[in-house]
């Protein structure tokens, strides 16, 4: 008889020899993904990077970045193009070596426009240290997090492709149900019809319009009662014209009150100064943007938005230095420019007077009382309807601040023992005649 190798036991040798080359590729792999992980996260000096990267923004982000250059020149491998010990001399006082008619300390100078760097004696050695380790740091790269939001893009369009497989499976079984039940009716007429069962044939009736309009109260109440809702929905329509709430144009350059008013809370009078001492709030100059952008190329990654990606925000800014006439490289103004043709959002009719510096300076209102909440508006619009109701409703309902005001003490104390009360509202001290908005 021939013999049969045991076919358990080869099964088993194959089975142990394959889970072992499985681990050792595993193994293998996960040793080639940790040795570039270990490489990035070892120090590549003798300084404390992260301690580097505080000293680094508390005393010079205002002038330097590290990718880009700024009032300074970008950081990021500074070590490779000087020497440590110049380096340390430089940062605690570069007019010092410039002075001593250091060659490199003399090109630098040049180059950077011969902006004067502060000086930095309250440095020690090893906080420089720390501040150089940090600009040696290798440019971060896009991780596996990038290939997340990938693998989730491609999930999420292949789970909308397989929805649309299964709503037309869906219509597709509802068709077959309908012409199944025209077949059904069609066969079970012939049935009762071979049977000799005739439908019942129905008395013609008078069609409903006909019986309506023989009805002469109905035929008058109805008449009355469209002619009102007519003139109400005209009378709203008409109401609504030159009311622009909700007004929301697209900017020539896009402006994030968001971000700006909320996130970094710049206060809105910074910018609209003019509101304080004048009728018109204004339109903010440029050269106000650029009291911040000078230093501001860029927008943090995470100040991005599902709407808007930093990339977005990035071009925004290189708009208002094409404006301005602003070369970001050279860190000087070339003196060709481009008007901002800006959308007027908030218009009243050339009859209405409103003086912004009479409601926020003296009244103390706040902006946001009549433009909202514009700290959380990624784009600006109208908040209020601007219309004379909702302005004599506030005159009506707001108290006059008379603390402070030697301008209302006599008529105050006169409509005071009129009205019989201390508070007055801006009504009651004339703000309903028409002479105060109307020319």
């Amino acid at each position: 008889m021939k013999k049969v190798g045991n076919h358990n036991s080869i099964s088993r040798i194959l089975l142990f020899s394959l889970a072992l080359l499985l681990s050792f590729s595993a193994t293998s792999y996960a040793q080639d993904a940790v040795a570039p992980a270990a490489e990035a996260v070892a120090p590549s000096g003798a300084g404390d990077a992260a301690a580097g990267k505080a000293l680094f923004n508390a005393n010079c982000a205002a002038c330097h970045k590290l990718d880009a250059k700024m009032t300074g020149p970008a950081l990021r491998g500074v070590t490779e193009r000087h020497d440590t010990k110049w380096l340390h001399a430089w940062i605690k006082d570069s007019q010092k070596l410039i002075k001593s008619g250091d060659a490199a300390a003399v090109k630098v100078f040049e180059e950077n426009n011969k902006s004067i760097m502060t000086a930095f004696p309250q440095l020690s050695d090893a906080d420089i240290d720390n501040i150089l380790a940090y600009t040696s740091e290798p440019l971060p790269t896009k991780g596996p997090a990038q290939g997340a939001v990938a693998g989730g893009e491609v999930a999420a369009e292949g789970s909308g492709v397989s929805n649309n497989i299964i709503l037309g499976a869906l219509a597709l079984v509802m068709a077959m149900l309908v012409v199944m039940l025209f077949l059904v009716n069609n066969v079970l007429g012939k049935i009762a019809k071979a049977n000799g069962i005739e439908a019942t044939q129905k008395v013609p009736s008078v069609p409903i319009w006909v019986a309506f309009a023989r009805n002469q109260f109905l035929v008058l109440v109805t008449s009355i009662l469209l002619l009102l809702a007519s003139g109400y929905f005209v009378y709203g329509f008409l109401m609504q014209v030159g009311v622009d709430q909700g007004y929301q144009p697209i900017q020539p350059i896009h402006y994030s009150h968001k971000i700006h008013a909320g996130d970094n809370g710049i206060d809105c009078k910074y910018c609209h100064s003019s509101a304080r001492v004048s009728k018109n709030a204004g339109i903010p100059s440029l050269n106000v943007c650029m009291n911040c952008h000078k230093n501001i190329s860029e927008v943090a990654e995470e100040t991005a938005t599902p709407e808007h990606s930093k990339a977005f925000y990035d071009g925004e800014i290189q708009k208002l230095y094409d404006a301005v006439g602003w070369d970001k490289a050279g860190q000087k103004y070339t003196g060709v420019t481009k008007p901002v043709k800006w959308v007027r959002i908030h218009n009243l009719p050339d009859f209405v007077y409103f003086n912004h510096s009479q409601h926020v300076i003296v009244a103390g209102v706040e902006c946001q009382t009549c433009h909202g909440p514009v700290e959380t508006l990624e784009i600006m619009e109208q908040f209020s309807p601007l219309t004379m109701g909702w302005c004599v409703d506030c005159h009506r309902k707001t108290d006059v601040k008379m603390e402070g005001n030697a301008y209302y003490d006599k008529i105050h104390a006169e409509l005071a023992k009129k009205y019989g009360k201390d508070k007055l509202t801006a009504a009651e001290m004339g703000g309903l005649e028409c002479g105060k908005c109307h020319y």
